[in-house]
C-alpha cells in the first residue's frame, strides 16, 4: 500500500485489508464455546513509518471482534510479528462455506470502528485505538507477507504450498457456465 495523499481521518472511515477465512477452515477452533482455542497470527511487515499499528479479527456478522496491535520499530525494514489471541467463548462463528473469520489489517480506521486492543468486543471493530494512520502521510508505504493464522500459542514456519496443491484447492470454487443458444 502506498498513500497518495495526506488524508485527515473521519470517525466513520475504514481503510483496511481483509483476509476472509472460510468457516470450514476454522470450525475446529470451537469459537463461541467453552472449548474455544487460542490462535496465533504471524506475518512479516515493512513500512516507511514506525509506531503502533493495528488490526482485528471479526466473525462473519461483524458483531464479535478482537482488536490487536503490533509495533514497527524500524522504518523500511522487514520485521516478523507474532500475536497470540485467546479464543472467544461467546458469539456465533460460521463453520460452513460462509465467512468464518475476517483477519483485518488497519491502514486508517476512524473512531467508530476502533476499540481498546487485546479484548473481545460485541461490536464490529476493524482496528485498535491509538494506532498509526498510514494514509495520513503522503508517500507512506506498508507491505505485508507471510500471513498465517493457526491454532495454538506458537507461530510455526510459513507453510508454502506447491502450485498444484493451491490450484486443486482453488478449483473447489470454480464454476463454468455455458450458454446454450
Amino acid at each position: 500500500v502506498t498513500s497518495l495523499s495526506s488524508y485527515a481521518i473521519q470517525s466513520g472511515d475504514n481503510f483496511k485489508i481483509i483476509q476472509a477465512i472460510e468457516g470450514y477452515n476454522v470450525f475446529d477452533l470451537a469459537w463461541g464455546t467453552a472449548n474455544a482455542k487460542t490462535v496465533t497470527l504471524s506475518f512479516w511487515v515493512y513500512s516507511s513509518l514506525t509506531g503502533t499499528f493495528g488490526g482485528a479479527l471479526n466473525n462473519g456478522a461483524e458483531i464479535r471482534s478482537y482488536g490487536f496491535t503490533y509495533t514497527i520499530n524500524s522504518a523500511n525494514t522487514w520485521e516478523q510479528k507474532t500475536i497470540t489471541i485467546p479464543g472467544p467463548t461467546s458469539g456465533t462463528w460460521v463453520t460452513n462455506s460462509g465467512l468464518g473469520i475476517g483477519v483485518i489489517f488497519q491502514l486508517q480506521i476512524g473512531s467508530s470502528y476502533t476499540a481498546t486492543p487485546n479484548s473481545w468486543t460485541s461490536s464490529g471493530v476493524y482496528g485498535s485505538t491509538g494506532c498509526v494512520n498510514l494514509l495520513n502521510t503522503n508517500g507512506a508505504t506498508w507491505y505485508v507477507t507471510g500471513v498465517q493464522l493457526e491454532s495454538g500459542t506458537a507461530a510455526t514456519q510459513y507453510e508454502n504450498l506447491s502450485y498444484g496443491v493451491q490450484l486443486l484447492q482453488c478449483q473447489r470454487y470454480f464454476q463454468k457456465f455455458v450458454e446454450v443458444v
